[in-house]
């Protein structure tokens, strides 16, 4: 006998009393549509498998932006399965996408996803759960990336309260409702700012802060960073300098006592410039700036600035720069706590763990190594690459996470999850000793897995973002269970 039940999430859990025959059951799905909402015809859609019940006991979070509820890429879930067999983690559904970097945002059981796909910008959403097709809205997108990069979307959703914030490549900027994909404003701020193309199109995520939207911008005139409105979309401030956008996303800090938001600025310009800006969020107002950048031409300050507590701020740029830890006194003066020119972070976001900061410092993938400092000392703790062997067709591959993105999950501080930029997911445990693998599966093999993984309710999204050199099948968005059954 099967006995199905509707839980909180209007998803269905299954309870099995004797065997029956799978099909059976995936029939019963399907002609139920695995959702209580409406959902659309979607032929991108493989689904695979129900996921297990999620326990009552089980710590879950939303993931509402592209590293989390706290901008940290720390996820405080627990009862995950951490230590899968050598078939990997359950794989729940897989959808079809097109190009671009974006990384996928879930609140309330919605999943949004943002890409481009035959000429346009395409933003999804989807049950979290059964990645069925809820809404969509598009737009035409005319974006060629100058150095052969992908041509879809750098910049990830946010959800706040419930409206959707997409910003696309080209600066158009969209607010949807959550709920029904309707269109609650847009802007096209590349035409009202003069937004340059840059290096690689429009990449810093919007940063949601109280009633809010802060952007890196970039514009001409020397309209570094602007706050909008996130209900109507209309300016609040504009704070002017001649530092443009960067690839790094704007982050939320408190400094002594007081809150403010930190934009690790730089766009293209020669000679190159960029650093640190403190901005008062409640007018634009420029608190501190400390300049921050390689002498290189093309170098990229992709990182999101890291807030450290007793009021200091950790930094890392690529290209020779390295990293350095501000400290900052009652006027937001900042003063050089420590750096170091050899810990060179290319994109990925730094995690904190107490007092140690864990980072991949490379800017190829070649000499790409995890580290882990005493980020008040500035002590080097360990410095080592993360590989391990994996057999393929009769041959031993040794792999390794090179410049990939780490997640911290649960409430020890020692379980993270990481993800190689060639499709390697692992489970690890890091501390001051070192670093111990506890699984590993490949996904996949492609390059170009530059995004973080997003966690939300037991369930890992992850985002393949090129053709699988091995199986041939294109870039999907994939879910897999992670809760222990």
């Amino acid at each position: 006998m099967l006995r199905i039940q509707i839980d909180e999430c209007g998803c269905f859990v299954e309870t099995l009393f004797m065997k029956i025959d799978r099909a059976v059951f995936m029939l019963l799905v399907l002609h139920t549509g695995f959702l209580a909402a409406k959902t659309q015809e979607d032929p991108r859609l493989q689904f695979h498998q129900v996921p297990n019940s999620l326990s009552t006991a089980a710590i879950v979070e939303d993931w509402p932006r592209f590293n989390g509820v706290k901008d940290d890429a720390c996820s405080a879930e627990t009862n995950l399965n951490l230590s899968w067999s050598e078939d990997g983690p359950t794989l729940l559904w897989e959808v079809e996408k097109g190009d671009g970097y974006s990384s996928p945002a879930v609140k309330n059981g919605i999943l949004v996803l943002f890409h481009r796909l035959e000429g346009e910008e395409m933003i999804e959403g989807r049950d979290a759960e059964s990645g069925n097709l809820l809404w969509t809205h598009s737009y035409p997108v005319d974006y060629r990336d100058r150095y052969g990069y992908l041509n879809g979307p750098r910049a990830s959703p946010v959800i706040q309260a419930n409206l959707v914030y997409a910003l696309g490549v080209t600066a158009w900027l969209t607010c949807l409702e959550l709920k029904t994909g309707k269109v609650v404003w847009k802007r096209n701020l590349r035409k009202e700012f003069g937004i340059p193309q840059n290096f690689f199109g429009k990449g810093s995520n919007p940063l949601a802060v109280g009633d809010c939207l802060v952007i890196n911008l970039g514009g001409s005139d020397n309209r570094s960073v602007i706050g909008l409105d996130f209900k109507t979309g209309q300016t609040k401030w504009v704070t002017l300098d001649e530092w443009g956008a960067s690839y790094s996303s704007p982050r939320i800090a408190k400094i002594h006592d007081r809150e403010v938001i930190l934009v690790f600025a730089g766009g293209e310009s020669r000679p190159p410039n960029g650093g640190l800006i403190v901005i008062d969020p409640k007018d634009g107002k420029k608190l501190s700036r400390f300049p921050w950048r390689s002498k290189s031409y093309e170098s990229v300050n992709a990182v999101p600035p890291v807030p450290l507590g007793n009021n200091r701020v950790y930094l890392s740029e690529c290209y020779e720069k390295g990293s350095v830890v501000l400290s900052f006194d009652p006027n937001f003066n900042a003063s050089i706590l420590w750096e170091n020119s050899d810990l060179n972070i290319h994109w990925m976001t730094p995690v904190i763990s107490g007092t140690l900061l864990y980072g991949i410092s490379g800017r190829h993938q070649r000499g790409a190594q995890l580290f882990c400092i005493d980020h008040g000392k500035g002590e080097l703790l360990w410095r080592e690459p993360v590989s391990w062997t994996h057999q393929m067709d009769g041959r031993t591959l040794q792999l390794q996470l090179f410049r990939g993105s780490i997640l911290k999950v649960g409430t020890t501080g020692e379980d993270f999850i990481g993800l190689s930029e060639l499709g390697s997911l692992v489970s690890m445990k890091l501390s001051v000793k070192g670093w111990k693998l506890e699984a590993q599966k490949q996904l996949f093999f492609s390059s170009g897995t530059w995004t973080l993984p997003a966690l939300s309710r037991g369930l890992l999204y992850i985002m393949q973002n090129e053709v699988d050199r091995i199986t041939g099948k294109g870039s999907r968005l994939l879910c897999y269970d992670l809760r222990k059954g």
